[in-house]
């Protein structure tokens, strides 16, 4: 039998968990990407190095790492060293420290944060104000938002929880995201799916389900829909090189200011030459700021944890983030309010501004499986809507041909029938 086909629009982390799942559930899939590489945001640089263009970690509390598991695609990851993980830095009035701030941990410990009160307001009543800055500015680092204190307490508590357990639930790709996305592909070509690279889709294909896998406002475009619309966060991004230093941080996180260093290369030395570190920057900045001003910001962070960073500098590269961070929930919004999975008419939406919950690549991932699993129903309830017509099409069939073979009334038939 022909099996029912699925069209997914967008070759990045989502798309290619819609298309797994499609063709896991027995559907016929075809994956257009309009860039000449899949990835999407997940995307990893060439060599010689090796930077992330999407999320950086993976948080093992989420569902997707079982998934990723089961299937063979989640290894082989790279460890942490235990050395690295002292040298973690709190970068507070204009100092660094090597312990957080007692209200930040405090903060981490509470529960059922509101959902209609700013994360600011709501840490100002529990532990004072200077530590609820603190905590708001620390939790850039899931946000990639300039001011992570104006958003719903419960959206920002989640994230200030995830990012502080311990051991820490961020685990790290070796080779960088890119790598996963190989080992996504391959896995996507195993199971049938069609994918074509370069193929930029600027209207909706006919014949089956339509899972739109992209950045949300291409969706809106693609869509011609103006509600697929959500708040995000601009980030200036801060990529640099550096020629190796023993003792130098494996992070430094802003507390004065939403901001976080990481030195990638303390747990994944393929991702720069021998003898150089890749470290990575990010800091949100506000609707009026520019580029510059985050970069300065981040410099600042690259001044107190990496002393005569400039002298070792060997690459550099910088670059603006517009919305490209993931949904941000206001105070009075959940995950829920967000644009829905299903658009109506056989159309599904996937990505990180979409309604399902998570933290950073989650979301993704659950709206991607969430959109996978309607597309597949809808082709099932066609299908049975289909086989019940046919049968009733036969068994109206068979009734008329029995009715045909019945014989006509013979006169006198009751004394026939007596007889």
């Amino acid at each position: 039998m022909r099996r029912p086909h699925i069209t997914v629009i967008g070759g990045g982390f989502a798309g290619l968990t819609a298309a797994i799942s499609s063709a896991e559930g027995n559907a016929a899939v075809t994956l257009y990407e309009a860039h000449s590489s899949l990835g999407g945001r997940a995307r990893t640089a060439e060599r010689p190095y090796r930077t992330n263009e999407g999320p950086h970690a993976l948080y093992n509390g989420g569902p997707h790492w079982t998934w990723l598991k089961q299937r063979g695609l989640l290894k082989p990851l790279a460890p942490l060293p235990p050395l690295a993980a002292t040298r973690i830095r709190f970068h507070r009035h204009g100092t660094l420290r090597r312990i957080p701030p007692a209200g930040l941990i405090k903060l981490r410990g509470l529960r059922n944060a509101p959902v209609d009160q700013d994360f600011f307001g709501w840490a100002t009543a529990q532990v004072g104000e200077e530590a609820a800055r603190d905590a708001a500015h620390y939790i850039g680092v899931a946000t990639f938002h300039h001011a992570p204190g104006l958003l719903s307490a419960a959206f920002v508590q989640e994230r200030l929880r995830r990012t502080t357990t311990f051991p820490p639930e961020a685990h790290y790709i070796q080779g960088g995201w890119g790598e996963l996305i190989t080992r996504m592909a391959d896995r996507a070509a195993e199971l049938g799916v069609r994918i074509e690279t370069g193929a930029r889709i600027d209207a909706l294909p006919e014949g089956g389900p339509v899972i739109v896998a992209t950045h949300l406002e291409s969706a809106r475009a693609l869509l011609k829909d103006d509600r697929l619309t959500w708040p995000s966060a601009r980030t200036a991004l801060l990529d640099v090189a550096l020629r190796a230093r023993r003792g130098d941080l494996f992070t430094v996180s802003g507390l004065d200011f939403p901001g976080w260093v990481e030195r990638f290369t303390a747990q994944d030395r393929s991702l720069a030459p021998n003898g150089e570190e890749l470290l990575q920057c990010q800091v949100g900045i506000g609707p009026d700021e520019n580029r510059a001003d985050g970069l300065a910001r981040a410099e600042c962070l690259l001044d107190a944890g990496f002393p005569q960073w400039r002298e070792r500098l060997t690459w550099r590269r910088d670059a603006l983030a517009l919305g490209r961070t993931g949904a941000v929930d206001l105070p009075g919004t959940t995950w829920r309010d967000r644009p829905s999975v299903d658009r109506g008419n056989g159309v599904y939406l996937a990505g990180d501004q979409v309604a399902a919950p998570g933290v950073l690549s989650e979301v993704s991932f659950g709206s991607a499986l969430e959109a996978s699993a309607l597309a597949l129903r809808s082709i099932a309830g066609k299908t049975c809507k289909a086989d019940r017509t046919g049968e009733a099409a036969k068994a109206d069939k068979a009734g008329n041909t029995a009715k045909a073979r019945v014989p006509s009334p013979v006169p006198g038939g009751a004394h026939l029938r007596a007889s």
